[in-house]
C-alpha cells in the first residue's frame, strides 16, 4: 500500500483553552504479541470497555497523564496479522488507523507492538503501518527473552532501517514503559518514516496487479534482508525449549491425554485448595448475619437484611474462592502459551464436527464467561464457522454455574478419594464441565450439517514460546474478573434477593400466628407462583422451591443459589443463620418424611444447568453478534429453545432413569 500524507490534528494550546485535547494513541499488534499486557502497563489498568459507534466490535480504552500535565488516551485495537481486513475487528482497526471510523476521533500516534522473538512475522504488520505515513512507535516487547533465546537485536540499526523509533520493553515487568511514554509524546513532532517513499518497499506497497501472495513474498524478502543486518543468533535456536516441550504436548496420543490431565488437575484444585477458603467465607457471612441479628430488633427490617439481602448475596459470595481459582487456572493456561497448543491438539477432533481448533479458544474461554467468549469468536474468519461457535458456546460451563455445582456437590457428593489419588467431588465437577464440552461439540456438528453448512477451513494458528506467567499480570487479570463477579453480586443478585424476600413474605395470611413458617411461605406470593410452576418440574423430581428458583435464575444462573438461600432463610426460625447445604440435606417431606433433596435429584439438577441457557447477558450478546435486529433475535431464540429442550430432557433422563435403576429419588 502506498504511503499517504498526514496532517497533524489541530490541538488546542493552554493559552486558548484550559483543557488541551488529549493525545490519542492506537495500540496494534499481532495476537499473542503481549499487546494487552502492554496496554495495561501503559494505562495502569485504568480502562473502559465499549463498542465502536455503529458496529458490534468491542474496544478497550484507557489513559494516563504524561509528565504530570499532558493527557494521553490509548485505544487497544483488536489483534491482527495484517491490514488486509478479513473480519469485522480487522476492518474497524483499519478504519480507526485511517481516521475513517464513524464517531472515533483521529489517531495522533500509532504504537505497533512486536514480539522480539518473532520479528520476521511481526514486522510484516509493522511495515504496513509505517507505510500509512503516520507518527509511529515500534514497541519491541518481551526483550528480556532475547538473551535466553540466543538472539541479539541491534536496536539503533533497526531504527535506521525502519525509519521509526524502536523502544525495547518488557510489559510484564513494566520495564521500558517510561521510555515508551516519552517516545509517544515526541512522535507527532518527529520526521515520519520514509520506509515507503525511500523505494525499499515501494514495489511492495504500490497498487499494481501483483497477487497478494507475490506481494507478501516481496515484503518478507525485504524484512529478511533487514533482519540479516540487524539481528544475530547464536547456535541455539529461539524456540529450542518450546520445540522440545511441543514434541510431547502436541503428540497425537500424549497431547490429548495431557490436556485432559490438566483439566482434571484444575477441578481437583478447586475442591482442595479453594474449599477451605470457601469455608472461611461462609464463616464470615454467618458472623455478619449474627451481628445483624444481635444489632437489630426482631421484625421485618431484620428479616429483609439478614434473610433477604445477606442470605441471597452471601450464599453466592461464599463461592468466590472457587471462582477465583478457576480464573487463575485459565489465566495460567493462557499466559504460559499452552492455550494455543490446546487449540492445535483439539483441531483433529473438532474438524470432523465442522469446526477447527481456532474455535476451541473461545470455547475454553467460555469456562470463565460466555459473553467475552462469544465476542472472541470475531477472530474466526469464516462466517458460518463463527455462527456455529456462537450457537454452542453457552453450553460450556461458565463461572456462573460454578456456585450451583459447588453447592450441590458439596451437599450430596461425599469427599471420598478415588483410586487413592482423585477427590470424588472434583471428578464430579470435571464430569459436569466435560458433559457441557461434549454437548457443545455435538451441537456444533448438527449446526454445521444443517443450518450452517459450509466447508471447514484449515487451521493456521500461532504457537508462542512457552513462558512463566507474570504474577503481577495474572493477579490483575484474576482481580478484574473477580470484580465483575462481585459487581453482579452487588447489583443483580442483591436486587433479585430483595424482590424474592418481598414475594416470600407477603401477603401475610390472616391467621399468621397459627401457621408454621413453611405454611406461611406457601401462602405467600412466591409460594403461589412456585406451586403454579411445580407441575412442570415435578417430573424431574423437583419441588416448587426448586421450580421458582429455576425461573428466577433466568436473570443470571447464580440467582438459583441466592433464591434458594432466601427461601430457606425466610422459612427458617429466628435462630443463628446456617449455610444452605446442610439445610438442603435436612429438608424432609412433611407427608412422607423422606428427603426432598437426594444425590439423584442433585445430579439431575446439575445436568439441567449444564444445558440450560439462563443468562440474559448471553442472550443479548448473541442477538448482537448474530447480526442484530430480527435476524439476531431469531438465532438467540433458537439457541435458548434448543438448550432448554436439552436441559429438560437431561434432567428427566437422569431422574427417571435413576428411579428405574432403583436409585433413590426424592419425596
Amino acid at each position: 500500500m502506498p504511503a499517504t500524507s498526514w496532517t497533524p490534528r489541530a490541538r488546542k494550546t493552554p493559552s486558548s483553552s484550559p483543557a488541551p485535547a488529549p493525545l490519542r494513541v492506537a495500540l496494534i499488534g499481532n495476537p499473542n504479541s503481549g499487546k494487552s499486557t502492554l496496554f495495561n502497563a501503559l494505562t495502569g489498568m485504568r480502562q473502559r470497555v465499549g463498542n465502536f459507534p455503529g458496529v458490534t466490535v468491542e474496544h478497550i480504552e484507557g489513559g494516563y497523564t504524561h509528565d504530570g500535565a499532558s493527557r494521553v488516551v490509548v485505544i487497544d485495537l483488536p489483534g491482527t496479522y495484517s491490514l488486509v481486513a478479513e473480519s469485522p475487528d480487522e476492518a474497524i482497526a483499519l478504519e480507526v488507523l485511517n481516521g475513517t471510523a464513524p464517531g472515533v476521533p483521529p489517531i495522533d500516534v500509532i504504537v505497533v507492538v512486536v514480539d522480539a522473538e518473532n520479528l520476521e512475522r511481526n514486522l510484516y504488520l509493522a511495515t504496513q503501518i509505517l507505510e500509512l505515513g503516520r507518527p509511529t512507535v515500534i514497541a519491541l516487547n518481551r526483550a528480556d527473552r532475547l538473551a535466553a533465546a540466543g538472539i541479539q537485536v541491534d536496536v539503533p540499526a533497526l531504527i535506521h532501517e525502519l525509519g521509526a523509533v524502536v523502544v525495547p520493553v518488557v510489559a510484564t515487568r513494566h520495564e521500558g514503559i517510561d521510555r515508551l511514554r516519552h517516545a509517544i509524546a515526541l512522535a507527532p513532532s518527529l520526521p515520519l518514516s520514509t520506509i515507503g517513499a525511500s523505494g525499499a518497499l515501494s514495489s511492495v506497497g504500490s497498487d499494481d496487479t501483483a497477487s497478494a501472495g507475490a506481494d507478501a513474498d516481496r515484503r518478507y524478502r525485504w524484512i529478511g534482508s533487514v533482519l540479516e543486518r540487524t539481528v544475530s543468533r547464536s547456535a541455539r535456536t529461539a524456540h529450542a525449549v518450546s520445540d522440545r516441550v511441543d514434541a510431547i504436548a502436541l503428540h497425537r496420543v500424549w497431547g490429548p491425554l495431557i490436556f485432559l490431565a490438566l483439566l482434571t488437575l484444575v477441578f481437583q484444585v478447586m475442591f482442595t485448595w479453594a474449599r477451605p477458603l470457601g469455608d472461611a467465607m461462609q464463616a464470615l457471612v454467618d458472623a455478619a448475619g449474627q451481628l445483624l441479628r444481635a444489632a437489630l430488633p426482631a421484625g421485618e427490617l431484620r428479616s429483609l437484611l439478614v434473610d433477604g439481602a445477606l442470605g441471597g448475596v452471601g450464599s453466592v459470595v461464599v463461592f468466590l474462592p472457587q471462582i477465583a481459582v478457576l480464573f487463575l487456572c485459565i489465566g495460567l493456561l493462557e499466559d504460559s502459551g499452552y492455550m494455543a497448543r490446546a487449540a492445535f491438539v483439539m483441531d483433529r477432533f473438532m474438524r470432523p464436527l465442522g469446526l477447527h481448533g481456532k474455535s476451541f479458544i473461545p470455547l475454553i474461554s467460555g469456562y470463565a464467561c460466555a459473553v467475552p467468549a462469544i465476542m472472541a469468536t470475531r477472530t474466526i474468519q469464516q462466517t458460518k464457522e463463527r455462527a456455529a461457535t456462537i450457537m454452542v458456546l453457552p453450553l460450556m460451563s461458565c463461572s456462573a454455574r460454578l456456585p450451583i455445582y459447588t453447592l450441590l456437590i458439596g451437599a450430596f457428593v461425599p469427599a471420598t478419594t478415588v483410586a487413592g489419588l482423585f477427590n470424588l467431588q472434583g471428578l464430579t465437577l470435571l464430569g459436569m464441565y466435560l458433559l457441557g464440552t461434549v454437548a457443545a461439540l455435538g451441537a456444533a456438528a448438527v449446526f454445521r450439517r444443517t443450518l450452517l453448512r459450509s466447508a471447514t477451513r484449515a487451521l493456521i494458528i500461532e504457537l508462542p514460546s512457552y513462558s512463566w506467567p507474570s504474577a503481577r499480570v495474572l493477579a490483575s487479570s484474576v482481580w478484574q474478573r473477580v470484580q465483575l463477579f462481585l459487581r453482579k453480586a452487588g447489583t443483580i443478585i442483591f436486587a433479585v434477593s430483595v424482590l424474592l424476600w418481598v414475594l416470600a413474605s407477603y401477603p401475610k395470611p390472616a391467621a399468621e400466628r397459627a401457621l408454621s413458617q413453611e405454611a406461611r411461605l406457601e401462602q405467600s406470593a412466591l409460594g403461589r407462583i412456585g406451586h403454579a410452576i411445580e407441575p412442570a418440574v415435578r417430573p424431574l423430581g423437583y419441588d416448587w422451591k426448586i421450580g421458582v428458583s429455576m425461573v428466577a435464575s433466568f436473570a443470571a444462573r447464580e440467582v438459583f443459589v441466592s433464591t434458594m438461600a432466601t427461601i430457606y432463610g425466610v422459612s427458617s426460625t429466628e435462630g443463628a443463620p446456617q449455610a444452605l447445604a446442610p439445610r438442603l440435606r435436612a429438608e424432609r417431606n412433611p407427608a412422607t418424611g423422606k428427603a426432598v433433596y437426594t444425590p439423584l435429584v442433585a445430579i439431575g439438577l446439575m445436568c439441567f444447568y449444564v444445558f440450560a441457557l439462563m443468562c440474559t447477558s448471553t442472550i443479548a450478546v448473541t442477538v448482537r453478534e448474530m447480526g442484530g435486529g430480527l435476524r439476531g433475535a431469531g438465532w438467540a431464540a433458537l439457541q435458548f429453545a434448543y438448550m432448554l429442550g436439552l436441559a429438560y430432557g437431561a434432567g428427566l433422563l437422569v431422574y427417571r432413569g435413576g428411579l428405574a435403576l432403583g436409585i433413590g429419588g426424592g419425596a
